[in-house]
């Protein structure tokens, strides 16, 4: 199979490259995401804390 001058191992070669680079993209693409909803996660723990301190503060002003 010739397709532009390369031979069957070089198409096939090009194709498993290009779907081992999509795939790479797809787990870092992912992986981002899962780091952007861990620290959305972290964050509104940290304002739980917080507005429990702040209660936790003011008991004493009843």
């Amino acid at each position: 199979m010739w397709i532009i001058g390369l031979s069957t191992g070089a198409v096939t070669l090009i194709i498993v490259v290009v779907v081992l680079v999509l795939v790479v993209g797809f787990l870092v693409k992912y992986y981002n995401t899962l780091v952007v909803l861990r620290n959305k996660v972290r964050n509104s723990f940290s304002q739980i804390d917080v507005q429990l301190k702040r209660r936790f503060d003011m008991i004493p002003n009843l």
